[in-house]
């Protein structure tokens, strides 16, 4: 069995990750249906509003709540899935939402939703994308069915945003500064300046400053609603973390053969190692196939005019094939050991359940670039 096909028999998770733009979210819907037609409940998850997922999928469109992809839909390609494949496009405001209004009580939950802080906070808290994506895949895995949850990850400048997602939002809820600024109105347990016993205070007067007296009165009413669910969401981000160190949990890192695409690939294969994460494989997607002796046949069969342009083409490829397969050389060398996997450029976009059964095919082994 090739890795992928070991890690789809076997994975409760696997997360696709990598820069944005290299078809993570082909390569996360492709594995699912894989799953699912071999007899794994599967749902994959992405964070991508385009609509040519939901289309290759056979859905009308994507939200935040799973939708079943139809078995009707992979009749024309002859495949009877043998389970289940669910789909669903994660908002990161609603499943934020979907959090607090598990974890915070009934009579907070307003006062929560209309805080600014608590708006912005999917945009202004570092990492909290990638924290927000991981908390979903952990709710799905603790309280469903599904034997497969896929994520397509938030692109990101920053691997490490990702892997210290848990450990931002925990270090978030035990910050000192706001713990120190905040303990009078926590050990009240009620919200306002005045009540710090610092309205006069050089702190205050010079964080007002910045912030303005209303800006800290609204800092200080969601740090002290906060206070009373910390230990809720330290358990989660707990969970979190666990989930992704757990040995069912694998990392599928998705590349193009871009030498700059490569170079951060192997920045994140180092560091997923050196947080001993579970690296299933690397794929290297939109590889330039190396023109076949079949189509230099041809071209010469053709008139001198077509057959000198066609020519040029073949030789043109046979140079960008070259470079990926160096540039290839070169990932496999940095990164021993971990599987690599190559899935050639396609003539179109993946854009359809048929492409992504070809893609399947090169990723599970069924096709091989030569």
């Amino acid at each position: 069995m090739t890795a992928l096909q070991t890690a789809l028999a076997n994975k409760r998770v696997l997360i696709c990750v990598g820069s944005g733009g290299v078809g993570k979210t082909t390569v996360a819907a492709t594995l699912a249906l894989r799953a699912a037609v071999d007899g794994r409940p599967s749902i994959v998850c992405t964070i991508d509003p385009a609509k040519r997922l939901a289309n290759s999928l056979g859905l009308s469109g994507l939200g935040n709540t799973e939708a079943e992809v139809p078995a009707s839909a992979l009749e024309p390609l002859g495949v009877r899935p043998k389970a289940a494949l669910h789909a669903m496009m994660l908002d990161m405001k609603a499943t934020w939402d979907d959090l607090i209004t598990r974890v915070a009580p009934p009579e907070q939950r307003e006062r929560i939703f209309a805080n600014r802080f608590y708006q912005s906070l999917s945009t202004a808290l570092a990492g909290s994308q990638e924290y927000i994506a991981m908390e979903k895949v952990w709710d799905l895995r603790r309280s469903t069915d599904y034997e497969l949850v896929v994520l397509d990850t938030p692109p990101t400048a920053h691997a490490l945003d990702f892997l210290d997602a848990p450990n931002r939002v925990l270090d978030f809820l035990d910050n000192e500064a706001a713990k120190w600024l905040l303990t009078p109105a926590l050990r009240a347990g009620k919200v306002g300046l005045s009540l710090f016993n610092l309205g006069g205070s050089y702190v205050t007067r010079a964080l007002s400053r910045f912030t303005g007296t209303e800006m800290l009165q609204e800092l200080s009413s969601f740090m002290v609603t906060l206070s009373s669910m910390n230990e809720g969401f330290r358990e989660r981000a707990r969970g979190v973390r666990e989930l992704l160190e757990d040995k069912t949990t694998g990392f599928v890192l998705v590349t193009s053969p871009n030498p700059e695409r490569l170079d951060e690939a192997i920045h994140f294969h180092g560091l997923l190692k050196q947080n001993r994460m579970e690296m299933t494989a690397i794929v290297v997607n939109r590889v330039h196939p190396v023109p076949t002796p079949e189509l230099w046949k041809d071209a010469a069969s053709l008139t001198p005019t077509r057959r000198a342009k066609v020519e040029e083409t073949l030789r043109e490829l046979q140079v960008l094939a070259q470079q990926d397969l160096e540039g290839m050389a070169q990932l496999r060398a940095a990164c021993p050991g971990t599987p690599l996997i190559q899935v050639p450029r396609f003539g179109l976009d993946v854009h359809d359940l048929t492409a992504l059964w070809n893609t399947g095919r090169y990723l599970l082994g069924d096709d091989v670039l030569a």
